[in-house]
């Protein structure tokens, strides 16, 4: 924490979303049962825990594409685009967004606990980027995303579970593009879960869909995000 803290204290801004974090967070840990553990921005819901309107909770749990990292407004992130769908569908659902920027599988799994605290009806994992982005060995990863829905499968095994598909850039060499690609549908057919084949189809490596960085999608490739995931959510609700 103190490493967070030294990166984010010359950035007001940063600094403030971390505070944030690190307080809902904490408050979660703690046990609140109205507190869901939320990302760097919480997706904005009319409703955003079943207990108080009787519906349905759906956790996104990643990384800054599901907290929607550079975006003006964090509910523009694809979770909160799902969620303005599901309302106008009148469908029984409330959205978490439980995306962190910056996190790894690693880093997911060591706080899942604390994010199954809220009931999950369905769990959608988008991890994985960050370890790519970071070389680290595939089978690494796979074990953490293993663990990650072994937890969840333990705590709510009527819940559904959605897995969303990432690559990795051409720099990263054939042999780990390749397993790091094959390591989403390996993973899903093993525990027969959903599969969202590639997050960012359609908006990775387009310009004009993703920020200054390359990496993370306006609101208008948002937009795309959501409706990739939304084919495969769609079926699961």
């Amino acid at each position: 924490m103190k490493l967070y803290y030294k990166r984010y204290k010359g950035d007001s801004v940063l600094f403030k979303v971390w505070l944030s974090v690190c307080i809902i967070l904490f408050l979660s840990a703690c046990g609140g049962k109205n507190t869901p553990p939320d990302s760097q921005q919480q997706t904005e819901t009319k409703d955003t825990t079943a207990t108080a309107s009787n519906k349905k909770t759906i956790v996104f749990f990643g990384d800054s594409l599901t907290a929607g990292y550079g975006l003006d407004d964090p509910s523009n992130a694809f979770p909160g685009v799902i969620q303005r769908k599901i309302d106008s569908l009148k469908l029984p659902y409330a959205v978490i967004n439980a995306g962190v920027s910056g996190e790894t599988t690693a880093g997911g799994l060591a706080r899942i606990d604390w994010v199954l605290k809220q009931k999950v009806d369905v769990f959608v994992l988008e991890l994985g980027a960050n370890d790519g982005l970071r070389g680290i060995p595939v089978t690494e990863t796979t074990k953490n995303l293993q663990s990650i829905i072994d937890k969840v499968k333990a705590r709510y095994p009527d819940a559904k579970i959605v897995l969303t598909g990432m690559q990795v850039p051409p720099s990263m060499g054939s042999n780990y593009i390749t397993s790091f690609k094959n390591m989403f549908p390996a993973l899903a057919e093993k525990n027969k879960i959903a599969l969202v084949p590639f997050l960012l189809a359609g908006v990775g490596g387009n310009p004009k869909l993703n920020q200054a960085d390359g990496i993370h999608p306006t609101a208008e490739g948002a937009k795309i995000v959501a409706n990739n995931v939304w084919k495969v959510l769609n079926e699961n609700l």
